[in-house]
């Protein structure tokens, strides 16, 4: 085992995939020596030399057209977008092209494509460079979304994710690129795409998150353990496809909910996540499903970020209103 931090298990994903499977190949703005604007790939084109490693123009629809024409081929390539909210120049490839192609083509052909992109606030970033856009593509059938939570999971769900032969959107959040270390296995593993992960039992109520909000979680349980109330925590992992099962089986349990999402109220995974609980456990709530999440707003600039994201005192309100109703 090796301590790691998110980047770093994400880079040492990317690295034994390399070793393992020639045709794996990573490319996007800047990722070359430089490594990355956050060097979550530094090291890797010394190693595997600038035919596997390599730079591209700044020009986001030209990187997806690339990773679709290469994964046609047979290459696994993994595609950075820079930051999310550049991800609407690519999103023909990405969700028209990329995530149809093996529908579209009967079979015969596969786009094994990640397509790797930072998220996430509470950086002080500039505009576009923050927001939760997974929503975005876990409506769109034939390509997974992941976002991982801690180091563990951010290699295991990359190996899966390089491995896999349909497209996966990986959301890595900037807050937890350096936020914590945590023992990593140094060979390669994978994690299930498609399966949430119970981080904390409890027997009150179910809160439910993905990537930061999984944290925002867990310090607003702490708290509500102090008032004797016991949160269970899941991490989706993936959002698409959403595994319910899990999610039910804690319903069955608690009897109450809340769902944790930093991307805007409406029409985002909370809704769905809400929705299928209603289809599958309704009868087992006591209290309505609640989400805690941003306004319906455009994301705001960084000196008033903090007021706009989940927090754990926002997780604590919504818990005491479905302990109370």
């Amino acid at each position: 085992m090796a301590q790691m931090n998110m980047k770093e298990a994400i880079r040492d994903a990317i690295r034994v995939e390399m070793k393992n499977d020639p045709n794996v190949l990573i490319f996007g703005e800047d990722v070359g020596k430089v490594g990355g604007v956050f060097r979550a790939t530094e090291g890797l084109q010394a190693e595997f030399g600038e035919e596997r490693v390599f730079d591209t123009p700044l020009a986001e629809s030209a990187i997806g057209g690339l990773a679709f024409g290469l994964g046609i081929q047979g290459f696994r390539p993994i595609a950075e977008i820079q930051f999310v909210g550049f991800i609407f120049e690519a999103l023909d490839q990405m969700a028209i092209q990329a995530a149809r192609l093996r529908y579209r083509s009967g079979g015969r052909y596969n786009a094994p494509i990640v397509f790797r992109t930072p998220y996430g606030g509470g950086v002080k970033a500039a505009e576009l460079h923050t927001d939760d856009l997974s929503g975005l593509l876990a409506q769109t059938p034939g390509i997974k979304v992941v976002i991982p939570s801690n180091p563990y999971d951010a290699k295991g769900l990359m190996v899966a994710a390089i491995r896999e032969n349909d497209p996966v959107f990986f959301m890595e959040h900037l807050n937890l690129y350096h936020a914590f270390r945590a023992e990593v296995p140094e060979e390669a593993y994978t994690v299930e795409i498609g399966k949430a992960n119970v981080v904390r039992e409890g027997s009150d109520v179910t809160i439910i998150g993905y990537g930061m909000t999984v944290h925002t979680a867990t310090k607003a349980a702490d708290q509500l353990a102090e008032q004797g109330i016991m949160a269970e925590i899941i991490d989706l992992r993936t959002l698409s496809p959403i595994d319910i099962d899990t999610i039910v089986t804690s319903v069955k349990k608690t009897n109450r909910v809340i769902m944790v999402q930093e991307a805007q109220k409406s029409a985002g995974v909370a809704a769905e996540v809400i929705a299928q609980i209603n289809e599958k456990a309704i009868l087992h709530l006591e209290a309505p499903v609640l989400r805690v999440c941003p306004p319906d707003t455009i994301y705001p600039f960084a000196q008033i970020e903090d007021a706009w994201l989940p927090t754990p005192q926002r997780v604590i309100d919504a818990v005491n209103k479905v302990m109370n109703f």
